[in-house]
């Protein structure tokens, strides 16, 4: 309370009027919601059958869903370690900021947007389902017939949530701030919230044209990476960067415990997609670590093989890779399947990675269009080829096992999905550009951390300010 106190002592007088401006506005949208939640009364509960509700499925729905909510701040700790030690508490911050700003969007109007009733074409839902008027306890039989509406909405909510999240990787260290609060907005209602009702609504054209995606390769990872690709292109290269320049990570172990934990997370991303505790949820979670496993160990040799070292940032890049590309067919592949798609999708991120590097002078900071874009491409893909419709009898068999027609339909869906979201995320940013997408060269130099948010993610006293050990320092190691 004495730092608010000390903080508000300080300000000046503009900066005063500001803040009680502020707090003025932000108290009037409280009392608007609140009166408008009475035209809304009940409409997120109502009717429903007790025995039509699966407690077993229900309970772990929503443990899948708390387990991929962890996954959107483990991002802001997997690319945190790998940027500029002063830009690490601006890339955790911008984590948070889509954890919250679309888990309000998502409740408002996002999930009516993509899974309400479609008006039109099979390309967006209508708003049916404004402030989840009408999603309550009562299972929706067209998603899930044993769990509340409620709780296929908030697991819905978190894949929503990380999508947008993934995307800053590719501007790290130079987006405005503001600018990044209207673009997640924009970019997740007018991208992500559309795409998802093509694949996952059952009124969406390319759910009707037969396309597998159990878990988001395209819904999620195509559409984010190919959406960095074009924000890396609009949004420009940092200062000084130099093709074929790595960015020198400031903490490693910072980036092996984001990804361990996003490692953890998938399971709620894949498994908990079989929206129930069946059969089907054991066994997208043995093809999920399958997948991550032999990623890992293929990035881990292609780096030995290209540095001569098998580097530790690699090996875990390699494992979130897998994740990527198990994805959309964690449900429909069986487990030497699921090691197949982690080779394959390992080697295509490692190499689209550079790609990018070597032969370009694209600035994706993170490499988020090789790992996500590339690896979600490439999972789709192999989901046609693999799938075995008696591992998910919703599913169908791919090319490997007789049905050639699912591999052109999947191109179908990647080609839409990745074309769609680029064009509008490239026309998103032109058009933000009129406000500015990048922070001063000055602010950039100084580092968001300091520049944007006053606050530092490592304080290193200097010599001088360093305290004295307890005991004398030994200078020469005793014998062991």
């Amino acid at each position: 309370m004495a730092a608010v106190e000390n903080v508000g002592s300080a300000l000046p007088v503009f900066g005063k009027q500001k803040f009680v401006l502020g707090v003025l506005g932000i108290l009037a949208v409280g009392i608007l919601v609140g009166f408008a939640a009475t035209l809304l009364a009940g409409g997120s509960s109502g009717a429903y059958k007790a025995d039509a509700i699966n407690t077993g499925d229900t309970a772990w729905v929503l443990t899948a869903a708390a387990l991929v909510m962890i996954m959107t701040p483990a991002v802001g700790f997997f690319y945190g370690g790998m940027v500029r030690s002063k830009n690490v508490v601006s890339i955790l911050k911008q984590s948070v900021l889509v954890l919250a700003l679309i888990g309000v969007q998502w409740v408002l109007f996002g999930y009516s947007l993509a899974f309400g009733k479609d008006i039109g074409g099979g390309l967006l839902g209508g708003l049916g389902f404004f402030g989840l008027y009408g999603v309550g306890y009562a299972p929706n039989p067209d998603y899930a017939p044993t769990i509340p509406h409620l709780a296929y909405m908030i697991f819905q909510g978190m894949f929503a949530i990380i999508t947008p999240a993934l995307i800053i990787g590719a501007f790290a260290e130079r987006i405005r701030f503001r600018t990044l609060v209207i673009f997640i907005l924009l970019w997740s209602t007018l991208v992500y919230d559309p795409i998802a009702h093509w694949v996952w609504s059952p009124d969406g054209w390319i759910h009707k044209l037969g396309a597998l995606d159990f878990a988001g390769g395209t819904v999620v990872h195509a559409s984010s990476g190919f959406a960095a690709l074009a924000a890396a292109i609009v949004v420009g290269k940092r200062i000084g960067f130099q093709k074929g320049e790595a960015t020198a990570a400031n903490n490693v172990p910072l980036t092996i415990l984001g990804a361990v934990l996003l490692w953890f997370g998938w399971f709620g991303f894949n498994a908990g997609s079989a929206l129930a505790a069946s059969p089907l949820a054991v066994s997208a979670f043995v093809t999920t670590n399958t997948a991550a496993a032999a990623g890992a160990l293929t990035w881990m040799l292609l780096s030995w093989f290209e540095n001569g070292r098998p580097s530790a940032l690699a090996t875990v890049t390699g494992a979130v890779c897998g994740l990527v590309a198990i994805t959309p067919a964690s449900g429909f592949v069986g487990p030497m399947s699921s090691i197949a798609i982690g080779v394959i999708g390992g080697l295509v991120t490692y190499l689209m990675l550079l790609l990018r590097s070597k032969l370009t002078h694209i600035d994706d900071t993170l490499d988020v269009w090789a790992a996500h874009g590339m690896g979600g491409l490439t999972g789709a893909l192999l989901t046609g080829v693999f799938a075995e419709k008696v591992i998910n009898s919703a599913g169908a068999n791919g090319l490997l096992f007789g049905n050639p027609r699912q591999l052109l339909v999947q191109v179908i869906a990647v080609v839409a999905t990745v074309a769609f979201s680029f064009a509008v995320t490239f026309l998103l940013l032109k058009l933000l550009s009129l406000i500015g997408l990048r922070v001063t060269s000055r602010e950039e130099a100084l580092g968001l951390d300091l520049a944007v948010h006053g606050e530092e993610g490592y304080r290193i006293l200097p010599k001088e300010e360093m305290p004295e050990p307890d005991v004398p320092m030994r200078t020469q190691e005793a014998p062991v």
